[in-house]
């Protein structure tokens, strides 16, 4: 099978992309991994598929794979890469662009200079649609974690995140304390962990343990998740820029059920052909 590929990154978050619309490809799980792998296959934290929706008024779906080969929900950053690789492509010729992925409906805005606004929907706070285990919705929660208490938001974007606060994100336990709240009974789905910096109302440093991918230099559902913990904590105003390892994304979330929006770029670095 010999198919044609897209390398992408969004801040560093790094992506191969797929048509999968002019051309026929059919991937298992082993390919994926195969292909994430950095030392036997391409690289990258994700794999994006971009397939036909049979769905009115829905230009796209959109299928993300985590570097371990599993199916997730959402990914932010993939979803500028995909918006700018569709019209790059000449896959639709228009600037708003309506996608379907697991979690729901999201709309891309392709802004000038590569840059992708993203209505990321409604964040989801209520414990049994995260999901995460607990008896009642609550602005943050104290888990005992190996004999240490954890204080945590839980919010889904999409996909799951644990948000933690900390005083200096350059000395977070993201390498130990990430993997193991990543496989918390507590997340039945597993999830994603934000370790959270805030510099003022509308400033923050955030460092991500990604399921299933670990540490990434920037991971936008989890830029979303802690402005939005930060805000029910009453800590962040409604726009707040966040700084990644690899820059910076501008979220803004005016209240609670309301859409949030995330804008930040996207770049294409090569194209070519594997075969697998």
């Amino acid at each position: 099978m010999d198919f044609k590929f897209t390398k992408m990154h969004g801040l560093g978050n790094d992506f191969v992309v797929i048509d999968t619309i002019s051309q026929n490809v059919q991937l298992s799980t082993d390919n994926i991994r195969r292909i994430a792998d950095r030392k036997i296959g391409i690289g990258c934290d994700q794999l994006l598929l971009v397939e036909k929706s049979n769905q009115k008024n829905i230009d796209f779906n959109y299928r993300i794979f985590n570097a371990d080969g599993g199916e997730v929900e959402q990914c932010g950053n993939g979803a500028r890469c995909f918006a700018l690789f569709v019209k790059d492509k000449g896959l639709i010729n228009k600037d708003i662009i309506r996608v379907s992925t697991n979690s729901g409906l999201i709309e891309l805005k392709i802004n000038d200079l590569n840059q992708v606004t993203v209505n990321m929907g409604v964040p989801e706070l209520e414990p049994n649609k995260i999901p995460f285990q607990a008896k009642t919705r609550m602005s943050s929660y104290n888990l005992d974690v190996d004999g240490k208490e954890i204080t945590l938001s839980a919010v889904s974007i999409g996909n799951p995140h644990a948000v933690i606060l900390v005083e200096n994100i350059g000395q977070a336990e993201v390498n130990t304390l990430g993997p193991r709240l990543e496989n918390d009974y507590r997340f039945p789905n597993r999830t994603n962990v934000g370790f959270m910096q805030i510099l003022s109302r509308n400033s923050i440093k955030l460092r991500v343990y990604e399921r299933g991918a670990g540490e990434t230099r920037a991971c936008g559902t989890g830029a979303c998740a802690a402005v939005v913990a930060g805000r029910i904590l009453q800590l962040l105003d409604d726009t707040v820029e966040v700084e990644l390892t690899g820059g910076k994304l501008k979220i803004h979330w005016p209240e609670e059920n309301q859409n949030l929006l995330m804008t930040g770029p996207a770049t294409t670095v090569y194209e070519g052909y594997l075969s697998l």
